[in-house]
């Protein structure tokens, strides 16, 4: 096993391990500090320099992340001025990859955000897309990982710095899929404000959040997501993502869900409860013999295979075989959802078996017929856990 994936594997235990020890009643009380909440975000113009990214008709990836990165850090500045913005790159400019991720890391900020333009070989395809550190799939998502982290090849002494990994190596990307819970349901929750953001007020094609193997948010210690902000390699996406109009449409959006996701984090100020599995002992089943846990009003979690603004038949014709598929609508949307576990550890091991089947699949908490937010569900039975002691 190469150096690179030894040391990412023992960074993901030793901080699993630290995480675990501040959840409250767990293994000793919990930190008796305020908590610190949103203060500090790190804000990285992808590529820059000498390396260009992709490259277009008209203009070149670099301009645009660094243009957006800016407008992005500006409005953060002028409106929430208790966050601290500090940028990778404020010129044109090229920071080797792990430099980003220690500038983050020195600043201890508490989320990382990564400005870039897709590209596509295809020039109808358009749209919005936001990406967290997960597992890898070999589709024309791996292709952006790929094309993200090849970057590292323009740096000198990259096989130093970056012990062994290489960008076109499955093998490398091995030690992803285990370091994705770390900061992962954080990561998918700010993901999903950005892109409610794009869709509803940007009026931007929503691509959806997605996991992918991504070096520059591995090397980070915090929540994390690449933005994908549209498609350079689409003429009338370029023009629109080149124009003063268009970027400064983008930036406020990703500034809008950086705003609901800062409140959010800010009103239940405890970032601990998200970031690691709950033990078994703290979500046993507390439901009675015979009875559903949907109808004893209880949290359950489940796995989202799908959703869809038109409801679909439940059968397993329409899900790869898989029944009791349950439908759940959550505002414009029917989200589609198998198991109804009462331990988010056992969901989560549900779900990796569910993802050979449906890559993007991710677990939900729910009670009743209605959808809750992973953090709050998780908040809830902490909560509990620790008042029947």
């Amino acid at each position: 096993m190469p150096i690179y994936i030894k040391r990412l594997l023992h960074a993901f235990l030793v901080s699993t391990f630290s995480i675990i020890l501040l959840l409250p009643g767990v293994y000793g009380e919990a930190p008796t500090d305020p908590p610190k909440g949103i203060r500090t975000v790190v804000i990285d113009a992808g590529h820059g320099g000498k390396d260009p990214g992709a490259i277009g008709k008209k203009g070149k990836e670099k301009d645009i992340a660094l243009a957006i990165a800016l407008k992005l850090g500006g409005y953060i500045e002028e409106n929430i001025p208790d966050v601290k913005v500090i940028y990778t790159r404020k010129t044109d400019v090229y920071p080797e990859l792990w430099k980003r991720a220690e500038i983050a890391n020195k600043a201890e900020a508490d989320l990382f955000i990564s400005i870039h333009v897709n590209a596509h070989d295809k020039p109808d395809i358009h749209g919005a897309l936001t990406l967290v550190l997960g597992q890898h799939r070999k589709d024309e998502n791996f292709e952006v990982a790929q094309r993200e982290n090849s970057v590292i090849l323009l740096e000198d002494d990259y096989e130093i710095n970056y012990e062994g990994f290489d960008p076109n190596s499955t093998e490398s990307y091995i030690a992803f899929s285990l370091m994705q819970n770390t900061y992962f349901n954080q990561s998918i929750r700010f993901g999903d404000f950005v892109q409610d953001q794009f869709r509803d007020r940007a009026n931007r094609k929503d691509l959806g959040v997605r996991e992918q193997g991504l070096l520059v948010l591995a090397q980070t210690a915090m929540p994390g997501v690449l933005v994908e902000t549209g498609f350079i390699s689409n003429p009338e996406e370029e023009n629109y993502l080149l124009s003063q109009y268009g970027q400064e449409i983008i930036a406020s959006a990703i500034y809008r869900g950086f705003k609901e996701y800062k409140e959010e984090i800010d009103r239940r100020s405890d970032l601990t409860v998200v970031v690691a599995d709950a033990p078994a002992a703290a979500v046993e089943d507390s439901s009675q013999p015979g009875v559903d846990p949907l109808d004893a009003g209880q949290i359950i979690f489940s796995v989202q295979l799908a959703s869809s603004k038109n409801k679909i038949a439940t059968d397993p014709s329409s899900f790869k075989g898989y029944s009791q598929v349950r439908v759940v609508r959550d505002g414009r949307w029917y989200k589609y959802l198998v198991g109804k576990e009462n331990s988010y550890h056992d969901a989560l091991q549900r779900c990796q078996r569910i993802k050979s089947d449906y890559p993007d699949a991710f677990v939900v908490a729910s009670r009743g017929d209605k959808i809750l937010p992973l953090n709050e569900a998780l908040e809830e039975i902490n909560l509990k856990y620790e008042n029947q002691q």
